[in-house]
């Protein structure tokens, strides 16, 4: 049914041309109308976010511990003594002069190469031992004994296990100091949530921004096209006036200088009859006027 209709509509719309001319307006007028719908929606978009720019912004902050809150939360208390401290001997070599101590204590990561650090046994009030730290790595370090013996004596093993207990005044420096560095980390890092803060603010606007600085453009545009068409006018006008005041100043000119030839005033002084002026004057001049001579 379908095949059958086809041609038969082609060659009814081929020999009618009235109802090409309706089909044709029909389309145009769809297509018009959709062309002004689509152009009317986006008319509308933009008349919103120009609504909405003009509105507050709410600006996203840091919802954390204020800058203060966090320096008291700086983990330093200026009554403890952070320069002793507990470790168990995890492992020693066949000399008994390097110990490898694990501890809980999270400070030892501030220890050096070199560092000084006196120990004894957590059971027992015994005699300082002088060692020196060798290395260190996360929940232990590496001391070194030059000879054990001098605290620990000659007979006495060294078992592993055993709960030390270690005072070392360098750590104690350097938890200050790592305390005090960390305020000026958080300080720095307040800074940059600042920022941050400025920046997210800006790119989450960013189309709020877009039409209200194009409006302002805009607007200053209209007014400039203003302005240049009044400028305008104004050129014309005093180009029509200029014209007017032109042909005017010709007129008067011309009639000006008709006035200067009519009161030009003359002497009587002939260039070419003057003979007998010449004779009244007494000069040497015949009787009778002769012709020039060139």
């Amino acid at each position: 049914m379908t095949s059958f209709l086809r041609p038969t509509l082609c060659l009814y719309l081929r020999h009618n041309s009235f109802m090409k001319l309706l089909i044709t307006l029909f389309f145009t007028f769809f297509l018009g109308a959709t062309l002004f719908g689509a152009n009317d929606v986006l008319e509308k978009k933009r008349q919103q976010a120009f609504k909405k720019s003009r509105k507050p912004q709410k600006i996203w902050r840091f919802q954390g511990q204020s800058l203060a809150e966090q320096i008291e939360d700086s983990f330093f208390d200026p009554k403890h003594d952070y320069s002793i401290f507990t470790g168990r001997v995890t492992d020693r070599d066949g000399t008994s002069s390097i110990f490898k101590i694990s501890s809980e204590n999270k400070n030892i990561k501030f220890f050096r190469s070199g560092d000084l650090v006196h120990f004894r046994l957590a059971s027992k009030e015994t005699r300082n031992c002088r060692c020196y730290v060798r290395s260190v790595e996360e929940n232990y370090f590496v001391l070194f004994v030059q000879d054990i013996t001098l605290c620990w004596g000659s007979g006495r093993y060294f078992r592993r296990g055993a709960m030390l207990v270690f005072q070392a005044d360098i750590l104690a420096s350097r938890v200050r100091d790592a305390s005090t560095f960390r305020i000026v980390l958080l300080k720095r890092r307040s800074s940059f949530f600042k920022q941050l803060n400025d920046v997210n603010h800006f790119v989450w606007s960013y189309d709020q921004e877009k039409v209200t600085l194009a409006s302002e453009f805009d607007e200053k545009i209209t007014k400039l096209r203003a302005a240049k068409q009044k400028a305008m006018d104004m050129l014309q006008a005093k180009k029509k006036d200029s014209i007017n005041l032109q042909r005017e100043l010709v007129y008067r000119l011309d009639h000006l200088a008709e006035d200067l030839e009519f009161y030009r005033v003359d002497k009587d002084d002939p260039k070419i009859d003057r003979w007998h002026l010449d004779h009244d004057l007494g000069k040497p001049v015949s009787k009778r006027p002769v012709k020039l001579k060139f």
